[in-house]
């Protein structure tokens, strides 16, 4: 089989990186490539109507790659030219994993085997507007069930009429409750399971159609469940187990073991974990707390959690533990390491970095010739250029100040544009995040993408070409 002929189509500012990095990527990926520098010095500032006047493809390309801010559409230039094209990433250093030759293509992780129930605590004091709410962003977020946390001491007189109306948008529900009237009205309007049961409420929970969550009697004791289980067993009544996952500090370690003593004496049976128990009362960024109890359950089939969104700093808990339950799940099932997975939970620093050398900067600066600013954020310093100069170092301001006495004051706008790329480059080389100048800093799942100066000047002035002079 023959080897593809690629031609990279890029501006002058990138032409030096570009070459430098086809080589060994060429060899390893096993095609041949050409590269054609067009007459602009911004690449994002291409569009396929002005690529189509000034490209002339050679003889013998079997592929086109654009970068991957080019605008437009490619039809057209492969209807023209007669091969195809297509666009590459908006970061030529991202050619590798473009290539796959970087890291592997994330799966698509749709698979997963825990179901979430996520609680809204003091249900009862939340009026009909709040609880659907709550229940609307719950589910967005990825649970599974609806968990109405009622008060301790009080009687919910409204729970038939908020259930119903859960029920009626569609919601399966839970509710937390040892009270039986309470539990009683919730079943009655629709609810499919019950938090929770011990000696102390089995004899009338026998008799409600309802799976109940089972708890033991003393949390230290795993004997103290037995007979409420074995009642519940006589009378055909559907239940899981939770051993009850305790705080740090307060016999965390043993209640995991729990977890893994009730596996080995009910292989077949439900499970539950209540992570909120965690997540809640461990003041740290509550992902990695969920990942992890999310791999622990996973391995023990614990198949169902209890979560919530009380504390701020578990504010995301649902949607982190939604994506720690795939994850998990593609990895035992796989079994693979959880890597190389899309990087969806790693919020406050990137899954990799990658940069310009010393070098590449300098002969960068070199070669600029307008007076739009290129920013970069290498080795411990913000870089700060265009054609009137070269300024870098670790102090934002210091570097902005030395570009004011050398290349002269500033519009209002390009003073309050360069203020918000160095606070961003500030604090990618403070975390250890990759930045990109018009991109937004990737946080994971939480990331917000950002409209570009680029786009933003485009539509506000109605631009749809390229500058040839860039």
């Amino acid at each position: 089989m023959s080897r593809q002929r690629i031609l990279f189509v890029t501006g002058r500012l990138a032409e030096p990186s570009l070459r430098e990095l086809l080589p060994p990527l060429a060899e390893r990926a096993g095609f041949d490539f050409e590269v054609v520098v067009l007459g602009i010095s911004v690449a994002a500032l291409m569009h396929v109507d002005w690529v189509r006047r000034k490209l002339v493809v050679p003889a013998g390309v079997t592929r086109v790659i654009l970068p991957g801010w080019c605008g437009g559409n490619l039809e057209s230039l492969a209807t023209h030219f007669g091969v195809p094209f297509e666009m590459g990433p908006k970061d030529l250093f991202d050619l590798p994993e473009f290539f796959g030759r970087g890291g592997r293509t994330p799966p698509s992780l749709v698979d997963y085997s825990i179901e979430i129930l996520a609680e809204i605590n003091h249900a009862p004091r939340l009026s009909e507007g709040e609880l659907l709410r709550q229940a609307l962003a719950y589910r967005t977020s990825g649970a599974d069930l609806i968990d109405l946390g009622c008060i301790p001491g009080e009687s919910w007189s409204g729970i038939h009429h908020a259930v119903k109306q859960l029920r009626g948008e569609g919601f399966r529900i839970s509710v937390d409750s040892f009270n039986r009237t309470e539990v009683e009205a919730a079943v009655d309007a629709g609810a499919e399971l019950v938090l929770s049961c011990n000696s102390s409420n089995v004899a009338w929970a026998c008799q409600l159609p309802v799976e109940f969550v089972v708890i033991p009697d003393e949390t230290t004791d795993l004997g103290s469940w037995e007979s409420t289980i074995q009642q519940l067993e006589q009378t055909g009544r559907r239940f899981r187990l939770d051993p009850i996952l305790e705080p740090i500090g307060f016999g965390f370690a043993a209640s995991l073991q729990r977890y893994q003593e009730t596996r080995r004496r009910y292989p077949q049976a439900a499970m539950m974990m209540g992570v909120g128990n965690l997540t809640e009362m461990t003041e740290v960024d509550s992902s990695g707390v969920n990942f992890l109890l999310a791999a622990i359950c996973e391995e023990l089939q614990i198949l169902s959690v209890l979560t919530t969104e009380v504390i701020n700093w578990g504010r995301s808990a649902v949607r982190e533990f939604d994506l720690a339950r795939r994850l998990v799940h593609h990895s035992v099932k796989n079994r693979v390491l959880p890597k190389h997975l899309g990087g969806q939970l790693v919020l406050l620093r990137d899954p990799k970095l990658r940069g310009i050398s010393e070098a590449g900067l300098k002969q960068l600066a070199s070669r600029l010739t307008d007076p739009n600013f290129r920013i970069f954020a290498e080795g411990n310093e913000i870089h700060l250029m265009n054609r009137d100069g070269y300024w870098h170092g670790p102090d934002p301001y210091e570097v902005f100040d030395q570009m004011l006495a050398e290349a002269g004051p500033l519009t209002t706008e390009h003073a309050f544009y360069l203020g918000i790329e160095l606070s961003k480059a500030k604090t990618a080389l403070t975390l250890g995040k990759q930045y990109l100048q018009d991109e937004s800093l990737r946080w994971g799942f939480l990331t917000i993408e950002e409209i570009s100066a680029l786009k933003r000047r485009k539509h506000r002035t109605g631009i749809s070409d390229a500058s040839e002079t860039g």
